[in-house]
């Protein structure tokens, strides 16, 4: 079988060697389980421009190299169009080549992956939509349009479009899926926490408006002003990075803000046993990866109604749900803190619910979604 991968993700090649995004290869690697020949149809960059990236550990057989291209606006899918229809004719080119075709969505590749597919109607296609399917959220014209598409069972067949949460009035193309990061053999015991040597919250995640770390920081800011012996570990690199760094300086938070940078798996997963609470704020979010990777350790989340946050945390029996204002946070925060008994209850819920999800389940899912 000649799996398709159709994604915006870049391919980066270094040495003779193809290397992309670590979630992603890692992910990817267990779909090149069950298949006979692997293929990307994707950008290629000559860096990693600051993405965290690990070597394609599978033989790939075929790399379909397609141009960088934007298509936010009107004016960019003008400027775009050469660029636009040179990638269509590369994905068809692909997808003739496929017997399965896998899209990654949303994003520029695969909004005209979800439209080249419907060519294609006989050969069994997969799309993983990694971003807020919510149907209320708000979302980018072109990321409407390939849910659109992609959920139309007149025009698109043999699909399963894997979504995550369980959304009302779903197309009968929708299956709600997961994500995993861990195996059944990594579920070792943890000791239930407690705060006789502090607080420690970890904010894990690209530096980048969308997540407000800097909203994180300054609710940590209000709990320290309330003398909570509290500290926050903030893992991850981005264009805000800048900002958060005088902020800290500027609010002498040094000593309780401590800005980690990128770090690899093991680092993260030390992170997540080591810590109180998670906190995510973020605008928007799919499978928040990071909440469920927490969740698994028993460290507590602390995250924003996003997509299908509220369904993980069981609307607040596994986590707090976070309003994005300061004062609700934090009383919210300390009327956790205060009840060690409450705290506890919550990490084993939240430990006992995520470790349903592992590599081993994924693996499985996977191997059924591949099979013709």
């Amino acid at each position: 079988m000649n799996l398709l991968i159709v994604s915006n993700a870049p391919i980066i090649k270094k040495d003779n060697n193809l290397f992309a995004y670590s979630p992603y290869v890692k992910e990817m690697e267990i779909w090149a389980k069950y298949a006979d020949n692997v293929a990307f149809c994707c950008p290629q960059w000559k860096q990693e421009n600051g993405l965290l990236i690990s070597k394609i550990p599978f033989s790939v057989s075929k790399v379909f190299l397609l141009s960088d291209f934007n298509l936010t606006s009107i004016v960019s899918i003008v400027k775009s169009f050469f660029q636009i229809f040179y990638n269509l004719i590369i994905i068809f080119k692909a997808m003739i080549w496929a017997n399965h075709i896998h899209l990654r969505c949303p994003g520029n590749v695969g909004l005209l992956g979800s439209i080249a597919q419907i060519f294609f109607p006989s050969k069994i296609k997969t799309a993983k939509y990694a971003a807020n399917w919510d149907p209320k959220a708000k979302n980018p014209w072109s990321y409407k349009l390939q849910k659109w598409v992609l959920t139309a069972a007149f025009f698109t067949k043999n699909m399963k479009v894997l979504v995550y949460g369980n959304w009302e009035n779903s197309s009968k193309n929708n299956k709600s899926f997961f994500t995993a990061s861990y195996f059944e053999m990594d579920k070792i015991n943890i000791a239930p926490r407690n705060f006789s040597k502090g607080i420690k919250i970890i904010f894990v995640g690209t530096l980048s408006l969308g997540k407000r770390p800097l909203y994180t920081i300054q609710l940590i800011e209000k709990l320290i002003e309330q003398k909570i012996d509290i500290e926050l570990f903030i893992y991850g690199e981005g264009n805000q990075r800048i900002i958060l760094e005088k902020y800290i300086i500027n609010h002498n938070l040094s000593e309780k803000v401590i800005l980690k940078g990128n770090q690899n798996a093991d680092s993260i997963k030390k992170a997540y046993q080591n810590s109180h609470f998670l906190i995510l704020p973020s605008k928007s979010e799919g499978w928040p990866k990071v909440v469920a990777e927490a969740m698994f350790w028993g460290c507590v989340p602390l995250a924003s109604h996003v997509s299908c946050v509220s369904t993980m945390l069981d609307n607040g029996n596994r986590g707090l749900i976070l309003n994005i204002n300061l004062q609700t946070d934090v009383q919210n925060i300390k009327a956790i803190i205060s009840n060690l008994d409450q705290y506890t209850v919550m990490s084993k819920k939240a430990m006992d619910w995520s470790r349903k999800y592992t590599l081993d389940y994924f693996e499985q899912e996977i191997k059924l979604l591949l099979q013709p």
